[in-house]
């Protein structure tokens, strides 16, 4: 019976190893997602400010168009 006891405690030594390990990686884990979520949103910011730009860039190209005066145009650009 003495051997099935210490067969026992050590499984249990075993389990509380590996219980403090998996809290030990959980926190390494919890630690870098953190790190990735301010990361992500600091891409996130900047992808809106250049989707922004973007549109303001679009939406003066139909004004640069107005502006030019078809005499001006080549000719192989009055064919189209």
């Amino acid at each position: 019976m003495i051997p099935d006891f210490q067969e026992l405690s050590d499984k249990i030594d075993q389990l509380a190893e590996l219980t403090h390990a998996l809290r030990r990686e959980n926190a390494q884990l919890r630690q870098a997602n953190s790190a990735l979520v301010v990361e992500n949103m600091g891409y996130q910011r900047k992808l809106g400010e250049a989707s922004a730009r973007v549109a303001a860039l679009l939406e003066q190209i139909p004004a640069l168009e107005e502006e030019i005066d078809p005499e001006e145009l080549p000719a192989s650009e009055e064919a189209q």
